[in-house]
């Protein structure tokens, strides 16, 4: 399936993975990787307080008919 999204194979993804090791080092990865976690955690929530509050609006709006 990844191939058919983004059409890379094993050898470019490899090569990726080499420039990023090399870019960052192996130390920098890991701590790469909790940022980007907590980024989506944030967005995540961010997305269930919206949604949260769309639904209480609709809540409010059918209560008021």
């Amino acid at each position: 399936m990844f191939n058919l999204v983004f059409g890379m194979g094993g050898q470019e993804l490899l090569v990726i993975g080499l420039i990023i090791l090399v870019f960052f080092g192996g130390k920098k990865i890991p701590e790469l990787m909790r940022g980007l976690g907590s980024g989506i955690r944030e967005f995540n929530n961010a997305k269930n307080n919206i949604e949260a509050e769309v639904k209480e609006n609709m809540k409010d709006l059918d209560s008021k008919k």
